[in-house]
């Protein structure tokens, strides 16, 4: 018996084909083979299409079978992990209505400061444990405001796996994790929020159904079964946002666990059973995977949207002929600190642990006659890394101290520059485990078709690959405390000039 899993991420689609009784991925691909590029109209904005994740999921799940290591016909059950917070919208008839907002669009920041100030800061930290800020409540009154006639047209909004899902079934549900990542979710009454309903003026009928995460969100459509060679009425039976989803592969599912991925945005996540915020909401807190309104599971989220978007510009920057293992390999070449060479990597919109700022992307003491691409390869590593320890430092302060945290060797974690940086940099060790995403989905999968009892039955045996440790040179804090020094100083520049951007529709 064979479980499929699909990672809808920025970058690419990501499938995993996994034998359910061992646990062991028999098939693992990408489409496409290019990084997809973020749609970006105005400064500050960031769309994609729903339709090309769509195509690209079908190709995604051809290649895989097209492999020959399995009978696709073998396949019992579909799990969908997404990149959280964007915004799908679709009218009567299933279609696509616009782009996807997605989750580093900065648009509606405004809307949603303006939203935390009318509603109360206390109540909406105490309620929806975060401010609306630029999740995907706010960007739907975005389009509201801006954009009537699409609003008029709107049948459902959904979250990005919602879309996929409903694509594979015909069928649009969302469950009560995504409805608080959107911060559509009022915890202390266990339902949909109506303060934010009738805040933002939204209509009922526009929000999906809600259904439990691990269960049936309908069973794939013939035509869609056909053209993608897979067994008549398997059903989509998990969905989940993408850094939820990472803590499941990675077994992190009980309090006081932490995750962390490096891609596109870098991410801790840390599991708690307190419904507790951020005073500033610099980090975010959802309901997790497992959350019982009786037994509170929640996710502490710190996302950092200038992560692996810094290196996939540098890769870029180098020419057609320079990939990834190059440029780690170029870093590793260069010594700790890339000779007073500094990068602050905050160029993909507005960073929360930030306060919603945009400053953008910096390098510091560039020399000309000094510094090569190697030197900007280790800089932009390390001031990633640095960026992690900021936001840990935040949640520290809000009573997270992990002794260990858990990550899959892949995107940043496979450059040993980084891995060393980021494990010095916050004093923390890291487990590594194998697989990614579409993994953890296709695990998912089968717990929400009840073909494993218990996430313990799932992933009982999974172990780690190995674990990175800190050095107890003190280095990297003193490199630390200079990047952070550079960027306090940018966060008063913008204070100051108040350079917060206003978005000016057409």
């Amino acid at each position: 018996m064979l479980l499929l899993g699909i990672d809808i991420g920025t970058s690419a689609i990501k499938v995993s084909v996994v034998e359910a009784s061992s646990g062991k991925i028999v098939a693992a691909t990408q489409y496409p083979e290019t990084e997809t590029e973020i749609i970006s109209l105005q400064p500050g904005w960031a769309e994609q299409s729903p339709d090309a994740w769509w195509e690209n999921v079908k190709q995604a799940i051809l290649k895989a079978n097209a492999s020959g290591s399995y009978n696709s016909l073998d396949i019992s059950a579909i799990g969908i992990a997404y990149q959280m917070h964007g915004l799908v919208l679709v009218d009567k008839d299933q279609h696509v209505l616009r782009n996807s907002i997605i989750w580093c669009d900065s648009r509606s920041v405004e809307l949603g400061n303006e939203a935390f100030a009318d509603l109360g800061e206390e109540k909406c930290l105490s309620s929806l444990l975060n401010s609306p800020g630029n999740f995907t409540a706010s960007k739907l009154a975005w389009v509201k405001r801006n954009e009537p006639e699409i609003y008029s047209r709107i049948h459902k909004f959904m979250l990005p796996g919602d879309f996929i899902s409903m694509k594979f079934t015909g069928e649009i549900t969302t469950t009560v994790s995504a409805l608080s990542e959107g911060i559509f979710w009022d915890f202390k009454s266990d339902k949909i929020s109506t303060d934010v309903k009738e805040y933002f003026g939204f209509d009922e009928n526009l929000y999906p159904v809600a259904r439990s995460l691990f269960s049936p969100h309908g069973f794939i459509k013939d035509s869609v079964a056909e053209r993608l060679s897979l067994k008549k009425g398997i059903p989509v039976s998990y969905k989940a946002g993408d850094q939820l989803n990472n803590a499941l592969a990675l077994n992190v599912m009980h309090p006081g666990e932490v995750a962390t991925t490096a891609g596109t945005s870098g991410v801790i996540y840390a599991v708690g059973n307190e419904l507790t915020s951020d005073a500033q909401s610099r980090v975010n807190t959802f309901a997790h995977l497992n959350h019982e309104s009786a037994n509170p599971r929640t996710g502490v989220l710190l996302c950092i949207n200038g992560a692996g978007i810094s290196n996939r510009w540098l890769r870029e920057l180098a020419g057609r002929h320079v990939d990834y293992h190059m440029l780690n390999h170029e870093a590793k070449r260069i010594t700790a600190g890339a000779e007073g060479l500094m990068v602050i990597p905050f160029g993909n919109g507005a960073e929360r642990m930030l306060g919603n700022r945009i400053i953008g992307g910096h390098f510091h003491h560039l020399d000309f006659n000094r510094h090569s691409m190697a030197h900007l390869s280790r800089a932009v590593q390390e001031g990633i890394a640095f960026s992690f320890r900021y936001g840990l430092d935040i949640m520290r302060a809000n009573g997270i101290e992990p002794g260990i945290i858990r990550a899959g060797r892949a995107n940043l974690f496979l450059s040993d520059v980084f891995t060393a940086a980021f494990v010095n940099a916050t004093n923390v060790g890291v487990e590594f485990y194998e697989g990614d995403g579409s993994f953890g989905a296709a695990i998912g999968a089968g717990l929400g078709a009840g073909i494993y009892q218990s996430v313990e039955q799932a992933l009982g045996s999974r172990k780690p690959l190995f674990t990175v440790d800190p050095d107890s040179s003190g280095e990297f804090e003193e490199l630390y405390e200079q990047w952070k020094e550079l960027l306090e100083q940018h966060l008063a520049d913008a204070t100051q000039n108040n350079t917060q951007p206003v978005f000016n529709y057409k």
